[in-house]
């Protein structure tokens, strides 16, 4: 059979700039992000970095093939790019910079792909992706832990499942931890309701779906499930009522909101340690003391900068090695997300973290009591799950915990950025900037 005729063979910048690909891409996105423990467990670290590298690869040529849709200004948020970059140049006085650099590496890749993804696909449509995703690993977990802990009877080691669920849990699922399980859970949980209020899926999908979720939710028993539900069954239930408000009143109900928050932010901050106590109990508390104070004391070595960008800790490596030294113990993380930065990167990056959430919280925020769509309530209230974790988990500085940060903040930053602003003041006409975040649908 001879070659098809030229004419007749797909080009591939067709191909890089179609729907079907941007959706296969978000899909992979999600599910190689979501699914990262299970993919190191069962094919190794190589593996896993080998697929995050395809992706990237992929993801630079559909945004090389889309550049006239994609301006450059808008690519990523200026709080996004100057954390990255704090990021990679303190690989410079790291104590380690070939761990370092691995580090950054993987910061870099996971913040491209939820660049990409924020560009290729719109609000809707992520949301979408990302329910197709967790429905399937939630299943999954599911159908595994019921094969591990009821038909086999034996644990599943290089998934990191225990076989626990006959006795009701705790599990951990595909997400190597109950703790990762339970964030997973709650973020599954607001994506299926969203859908369902967006009606992107069958009735009866959605209810299998949230049924599934809050399940596993239940069957984790990650202490922190249920502080996150209820603050962010909270921040849902403020941002119904500034959606109902009429337009000349939701300016002072934002203010007020807005600066009841920050008194919020401060007392939990301040309680942090009660809060632990009263989820944890006492054996946990202690430990997070320990762990947060030598925390405190080994940032003060080097207060400004931190010791080098690495993520997630390697155990071989300063500080980390010393810190779980001196404590006994063998930690993976700070346990708390801002404590993590300012021992890697210092004060300045940690006020550029934070500063970077701030930023994506308010404008998704914003951009959730302007527009009518359920859809884009999504953003706000992930960022609001994250930031809660992030008081007694680092997830959210790698993996899906970093992809969402990302994906929210770049989406917040295409409504509401100060280069959409500067770009409306330079119309002759005054008219709309010709943004992806104007030309997003509003539904």
């Amino acid at each position: 059979m001879s070659d098809a005729p030229p004419a007749m063979r797909p080009d591939p910048r067709t191909v890089l700039a179609s729907a079907e690909l941007a959706r296969a891409f978000a899909l992979a996105v999600f599910a190689a992000t979501f699914g990262g423990s299970a993919i190191r467990g069962a094919a190794g670290d190589v593996t896993y970095a080998t697929i995050l590298t395809g992706l990237c690869l992929l993801g630079g040529a559909m945004l090389v093939t889309r550049r006239r849709e994609v301006e450059i200004l808008h690519l990523a948020p200026t709080t996004l790019v100057l954390f990255v970059v704090w990021a990679g140049a303190s690989v410079l006085w790291s104590t380690d910079a070939l761990r370092s650099g691995t580090g950054w590496a993987s910061l870099l890749g996971v913040s491209f792909l939820g660049i990409v993804v924020g560009h290729v696909r719109d609000a809707h449509q992520s949301v979408r992706a990302l329910g197709d995703v967790l429905r399937w690993l939630l299943a999954a977990s599911l159908v595994l832990e019921i094969l591990s802990g009821i038909l086999w009877d034996t644990p599943i080691p290089f998934l990191g499942i225990q076989g626990d669920i006959a006795r009701l849990g705790p599990v951990q699922g595909l997400f190597g931890s109950r703790n990762d399980l339970g964030v997973v859970t709650v973020v599954a949980l607001l994506t299926f309701l969203v859908e369902w209020r967006t009606r992107s899926v069958r009735p009866a999908t959605s209810a299998a779906s949230v049924i599934l979720a809050a399940l596993l939710a239940v069957l984790s028993g990650s202490p922190t499930v249920l502080i996150v539900a209820v603050v962010t069954a909270l921040a849902a239930a403020a941002l119904t009522l500034v959606r109902a408000l009429p337009p000349r009143r939701r300016r002072a109900a934002q203010v007020g909101l807005g600066l009841s928050v920050a008194v919020f932010s401060t007392v939990a901050w301040a309680q942090r340690l009660a809060i632990a106590a009263a989820l944890d109990g006492r054996a946990e508390l202690t430990l997070r003391t320990d762990l947060w104070g030598g925390i405190l004391r080994l940032s003060d070595d080097r207060p400004v900068v931190g010791f080098g960008w690495f993520g997630p800790w390697d155990p071989a490596a300063a500080p980390f090695s010393t810190l779980n030294f001196a404590l006994g113990q063998q930690h993976a993380s700070a346990l708390n997300a801002p404590l993590d930065v300012l021992l890697q990167l210092g004060w300045v990056g940690l006020v550029v973290f934070l500063f970077l959430c701030a930023l994506a919280l308010a404008r998704s925020w914003l951009v959730a009591g302007e527009r009518r769509s359920v859809v884009h309530t999504w953003a706000p209230l992930t960022l609001v799950v994250l930031l809660t974790v992030s008081l007694f988990e680092s997830s959210v500085l790698s993996g899906p915990g970093l992809l969402l940060l990302v994906l929210c903040a770049v989406r917040a930053g295409q409504s509401r950025s100060w280069r959409e602003r500067l770009e409306r003041r330079s119309e002759p006409f005054g008219g709309p900037a010709s943004t992806q975040g104007g030309r997003e649908s509003g539904g």
